[in-house]
């Protein structure tokens, strides 16, 4: 369900912002297969809105329809609300209904947030007041990039992700730009030419400006001529990056002037947006924290 506003009495609202990936390596792969990564996270002041209301009895209930293809039980929302309230042993339940606005499949970390925010407001709600470690350790099990939500703080990221270091980046603006493709995950991890083997990076080294990348770039821009066309047409007003494993692509900018100003600048019919970086995640003012 596709909401414009509060749907009702007894909602209420809560921000699920979107992250890029500023940078993503692949440094190894560890004994049980999984990829051992290097990015930094960068929350931006932009993203969904999940409506929750409490119900007295146990059922959890997604009101709407999710995305196409996907069973309600496969949706992260009522999947995070189900591992909280089986892990917290309660009897309560909720109502979930979202607004949409970050696109699948674009590596904002859409699906990822909307879960950490339910895990975050639910706790709330239910008067749980578990400590954060204790839901970033739960929502990792729903997804490497939950945590981040969870602690809601830019971080530098190690490990499958869920090693994170906060960090204080400047104030920024970004020119997003989204192709409407979409890649298995799974799909590129296992493409050939994936380089997996990346030289480490540090954190002071990123401070300096030194420009890492994205390692799933080049296999994207192969496989989608969507992306490699959105990342031409962003090169022309700035260095263009693309965020996470997803087909979103992106250019920073110190102010919001030189972000319209490029925007303005970009072919038509391409699906672009600009949008402030924040310095912590709008759910912990939400939650007053």
């Amino acid at each position: 369900m596709t909401v414009t506003a509060d749907p009702g009495h007894g909602w209420s609202a809560w921000p699920a912002p979107a992250k890029l990936n500023l940078f993503l390596l692949v440094t190894g792969r560890r004994p049980d297969g999984y990829h051992e990564l290097q990015t930094a996270f960068r929350l931006l002041d932009w993203g969904d809105t999940v409506f929750l209301r409490p119900r007295a009895d146990p059922r959890i209930h997604r009101v709407g329809e999710t995305l196409p293809g996907l069973d309600a039980h496969d949706d992260l929302l009522v999947r995070a609300a189900e591992l909280l309230q089986k892990e917290a042993n309660v009897s309560l339940g909720v109502d979930i209904c979202i607004e949409k606005r970050i696109p699948a499949g674009g590596g904002y970390g859409g699906g990822s947030s909307d879960a950490a925010t339910v895990l975050l407001a639910l706790d709330r709600l239910w008067g749980l007041g578990w400590p954060r470690d204790r839901l970033a350790a739960l929502g990792l099990r729903l997804g490497a990039d939950v945590p981040v939500f969870v602690h809601g703080h830019n971080a530098w990221a190690e490990g499958v992700g869920e090693r994170l270091t906060p960090i204080d980046l400047p104030p920024a603006w970004y020119l997003l730009v989204d192709p409407g493709v979409s890649v298995p995950t799974a799909a590129l991890f296992a493409d050939p030419e994936l380089t997996r083997n990346a030289a480490p990076a540090t954190i002071p080294g990123f401070a300096s400006g030194a420009p890492l990348g994205n390692v799933f770039e080049p296999v994207l821009r192969r496989r989608e001529p969507a992306v490699d066309a959105a990342l031409v047409a962003l090169s022309q007003v700035g260095r263009a990056r693309l965020t996470g494993t997803g087909s979103g692509c992106f250019v920073e900018f110190a102010s919001r002037e030189g972000a319209e100003a490029a925007l303005s600048a970009l072919p038509a019919g391409l699906r672009a947006r600009v949008v402030a970086g924040a310095a912590r995640s709008p759910l912990l003012d939400a939650l007053g924290q």
